[in-house]
């Protein structure tokens, strides 16, 4: 393998080689490369060429400097180009990753004008976005027809053995097999019994899947159960994947459930990727906001904060393989025991104290609830939940009466419910949880809030089923907005992909927040896509449904309006012909600093990741403490070429990818008008409370 990348270098690259056997040393070559690649700059051949030429000279200014990269909190000695020069000199006895130099070979190529790499046309595009099916499609409906007929006559033979168990999914005594499986079928509609049937056990799960897992799959699942990683995947759920050879492609959806070696080998040592989630009572978090305790409010931007209830919203419809709270799952703070997760007498004192330190802040306009899942929580707490962020709005206007203008503390202008079960467990979407949805809007409007949002998650087309479409149907229809985030991981970032699910939600009435690159930590691994593909997603697939000015004005009068969404939604992008609307923005999380995708690359490690240098979105508002952190370094998770060799073992071609090396810098884009806090006139007083620094 050395021998063939050395010959790539050697045959394509002549001038670089040339340079490398002339350098009596590593500090004579990098200053050839200095040269080179301002020349490069000079010569200006392509686009691509510049950001490349540039990133190698960033990388020559980086060379042989140590920095301190922040998600793993170590130190990194940067030797890229040292590493390339004592490949050339002796690539028999370098030992150099060729996953390093593969990135190399790649990134001289393009910035020498060797390579001309160019972004896919509209209508290659649209084409790959047909090769994923939605769940809405017949064909995969029939399938899942199948397996919902296949899994109600195992959930029959599991009620059977079990018992009554205290169960209200028993059968009666001498009923036929007929009527047993009309009453599943019955049950199948009620979100409770999906809970209850839930898949606690790798065996269980293979159970279900027709004991269709691979040996290898199986022994890495009974690994995660003897560490301890919780099993929760709903029969509802289950009926959304494929057993079969034949049919649709699953991986996105699969990859949620089955649980990699990376995330087993790490678990019981997973670090809180958001330094700002360890809180100290009595100490500001890793952002400087002091909180008034350590468990049901985390804090990073002076405008939200997230509020965790003390319910069985510590729970999810199931766990995610790459859960950005898997630390708490690991602290048990979150969890699948619902019995146990039922609010205790004091969680309603400690909830009057959260609503105190919302209403004596001076900056907090918005409270995202969420967990786990705030849809978890039942219809009843959640109303006391509701109940008690209304009257703290209430109280915050009320108190606002007795200050002047410009010492205003922020009012309450947005409230936001963070839930995946619209794509888990969609039937948890009931007469009752509308009712109090609409209810509270209709109060909270009149209290001054003026924007309630439903924060959901689909992963994939295939997750938007019938069933789906009915919740976001009915959510809609309470007067609330849906926004989706979805975690770019691998499987995800196909091409095509998630552009399609843009595609399918915005028909629905659905509006794109977050596109997430996974984060980096060593149990994510497998499932990480490179941010150079989430800059090249933003810019050569997403570009096709550019918005002109008028066209994002239009669009956010759709949803300011909240009449008919899907419908107007649906004419404008007819109208238009728009594929979808790209008001979603692809970002990283950030240790303590937030959100961001402004970033350079610097360097490259032994084993081919790269080391990129962040900036902190400039677009928003962050803590003051971003002026002391200095310059952050993230590390990334693997190389470029792990990644196209996974996506390869997918089906896809790594061709359709190649100008994924030229991907070296990005740059955050802007936040969609309907994200952003209405400020004007407001009055509000820019001294920030609660912040320590």
């Amino acid at each position: 393998m050395a021998k063939n990348i050395f010959n790539k270098f050697v045959k394509s690259l002549p001038n670089l080689y040339t340079r490398a056997i002339q350098s009596n040393d590593e500090e004579q070559f990098i200053s050839s490369i200095r040269a080179y690649a301002s020349m490069k700059i000079e010569e200006s051949i392509s686009e691509e060429s510049v950001r490349c030429a540039k990133s190698i000279l960033t990388m020559a200014e980086y060379e042989n400097k140590t920095i301190f990269e922040l998600s793993k909190e170590r130190k990194v000695f940067i030797e890229t180009l040292s590493m390339l020069w004592a490949f050339l000199k002796d690539p028999l006895h370098s030992n150099v990753n060729t996953d390093l130099l593969e990135d190399l070979y790649n990134l001289f190529l393009i910035a020498n004008g060797t390579k001309r790499v160019k972004r896919p046309s509209e209508t290659k595009v649209r084409g790959w976005m047909k090769r994923w099916p939605s769940g809405l499609d017949k064909e995969v409906r029939e399938k899942r027809e199948e397996a919902k007929r296949r899994l109600i006559l195992l959930l029959v033979k599991k009620i059977e053995r079990r018992g009554s168990l205290n169960s209200r999914y028993t059968f009666p005594k001498e009923i036929k097999e007929q009527e047993k499986l009309a009453m599943v079928e019955e049950w199948w509609n009620d979100f409770r019994f999906h809970l209850s049937m839930a898949a606690r056990t790798p065996g269980e799960l293979n159970y279900y899947l027709e004991e269709s897992l691979p040996v290898r799959v199986m022994k890495v699942l009974n690994k995660a159960r003897k560490k301890g990683i919780p099993f929760f995947v709903t029969p509802y759920y289950l009926s959304l994947l494929n057993t079969d050879e034949s049919g649709f492609d699953d991986h996105t959806i699969r990859g949620y459930i089955l649980y990699s070696e990376s995330l087993v080998e790490t678990y019981g040592n997973i670090k809180a990727w958001e330094r700002e989630d360890i809180v100290e009572p009595g100490k500001p978090n890793a952002a400087g906001w002091t909180l008034p305790e350590s468990h049901s409010i985390h804090r990073r931007y002076p405008e939200v904060a997230i509020m965790i209830p003390e319910t069985r919203g510590r729970s999810c419809g199931g766990l995610c393989a790459s859960c950005q709270r898997m630390y708490d799952f690991q602290r048990e703070r979150l969890n699948f025991d619902l019995d146990e997760l039922k609010p205790k007498e004091q969680w309603e004192v400690r909830l009057k104290r959260l609503m105190n330190y919302f209403r004596e802040d001076s900056q907090l306009r918005d409270i995202l609830i969420t967990g786990g899942d705030a849809l978890m929580t039942s219809n009843k707490n959640l109303r006391k939940v509701l109940d008690a962020v209304l009257a703290m709005a209430i109280e915050k206007k009320m108190d606002n009466t007795k200050r002047e203008h410009g010492d205003k503390y922020a009012e309450l202008q947005r409230v936001r419910l963070g839930s995946r079960l619209l794509a888990y467990l969609p039937s948890r979407i009931d007469d009752g949880l509308i009712s109090l949805l609409k209810e509270f809007k209709d109060r909270g409007s009149k209290a001054g809030i003026c924007q309630f949002v439903v924060q959901t998650h689909f992963q994939s087309p295939l997750e938007v089923t019938p069933e789906a479409k009915r919740a976001i149907k009915q959510i809609l229809s309470a007067g609330w907005t849906i926004s989706n985030q979805l975690v770019f991981n691998a499987p995800a970032s196909r091409r095509g992909h998630t552009a399609k699910l843009r595609q399918v939600l915005n028909s629905m009435g659905v509006i794109t927040y977050y596109t997430f690159s996974v984060k980096g930590f060593a149990e994510n691994r497998s499932l990480f896509a490179p941010n150079s593909r989430s800059m090249q997603e933003a810019i050569e697939e997403k570009s096709i449904g550019a918005l002109t000015p008028e066209q994002e004005r239009e669009l956010n009068q759709i949803f300011l309006s909240g009449e008919n969404i899907p419908g107007k939604i649906k004419e404008m992008m007819k109208r238009d012909d728009i594929p979808f609307l790209p008001t979603d923005r692809n970002v990283l999380n950030l240790p303590a600093i937030g959100k961001s995708m402004t970033f350079q690359m610097v360097g490259i490690t032994r084993n081919g990741e790269r080391i990129l240098k962040f900036d902190h979105d400039r677009t928003r508002r962050h803590s003051p403490i971003i002026d002391k952190m200095g310059d952050v370094f993230i590390s990334e998770n693997r190389s470029i070429s792990s990644y196209l060799r996974e996506i390869e073992s997918m089906g896809d071609k790594s061709s359709e990818y190649e100008s994924i090396w030229s991907y070296t810098e990005g740059e955050t884009e802007p936040v969609f008008w309907l994200f952003k806090y209405p400020t004007k006139g407001m009055g509000f007083t820019k001294e920030m409370t609660n912040l320590t620094l």
